[in-house]
């Protein structure tokens, strides 16, 4: 998607807190906050409907957009997003500043290729993934879409490594002391005992490099 297909109108916000935020969305607008780049932050208040169609698509939290508001458009990345968990509304929106030099920290999802030419899988035996998704550093307006794995010849016992992998230009894996599983193929049984042991990371996405004062001033108790 182009950044002007995922532009947003934004709304300046001059009051905030618990009962500025509350307002908004009986309003229905959410209250986020642009910070980052060494500059003050700004807070916003954004359509829920327009807003909510962007979370809901594939990447939300990978994909740059540009936010308009008074005059003013900011070159931003999502970083992370709260929901009312009864109500499934869209709370509070954080977003980074970022430009050409930023480098952020991403979690890109995998995406296996070729399973129809896999013999391992046409014989009955089962794709267990391990990861499905891995940690990249990138430049922030060069984001990959997708991690690919090719599974084509792939056999019942055959792990899939991260040093199999070939990784977008410009990124550079997080994880370096050790040639980490991707997935496996492994027949019915196996793969059920390689779940068990599954040991999901959730890092959160974040700027290289940004001082973490930024963050700071940006944090609103808007519950």
């Amino acid at each position: 998607m182009s950044q002007e297909a995922n532009a947003l109108q934004a709304q300046l916000r001059t009051k905030v807190g618990k009962g500025a935020a509350r307002e908004l969305r009986r309003n229905e607008m959410v209250p986020a906050v642009i910070y980052g780049d060494k500059k003050d932050p700004v807070s916003i208040s954004l359509p829920f409907k327009e807003l909510s169609m962007r979370v809901n698509r594939v990447g939300f939290l990978t994909t740059i957009a540009k936010i308009e508001v008074d005059g003013e458009t900011h070159q931003v990345l999502p970083k992370d997003y709260q929901v009312d968990p009864v109500r499934d509304f869209i709370t509070h929106v954080d977003f980074l500043r970022v430009t050409a030099k930023s480098r952020v920290v991403v979690m890109i999802p995998v995406t296996f290729l070729n399973e129809e030419e896999s013999p391992g899988l046409r014989r009955g035996g089962v794709l267990n993934i391990v990861r499905h998704e891995i940690e990249l550093e990138c430049p922030a307006t060069d984001i990959p879409d997708t991690i690919d794995v090719d599974l084509t010849d792939g056999e019942i016992g055959d792990s899939f490594h991260i040093s199999a992998v070939k990784l977008p230009e410009n990124a550079t894996l997080t994880i370096t002391d050790r040639d980490f599983t991707i997935a496996t193929i492994a027949g019915a049984a196996a793969a059920l005992e390689e779940e068990e042991e599954i040991d999901d990371e959730l890092i959160e996405t974040e700027i290289i490099g940004e001082a973490s004062d930024d963050e700071e001033e940006a944090e609103e108790t808007e519950e």
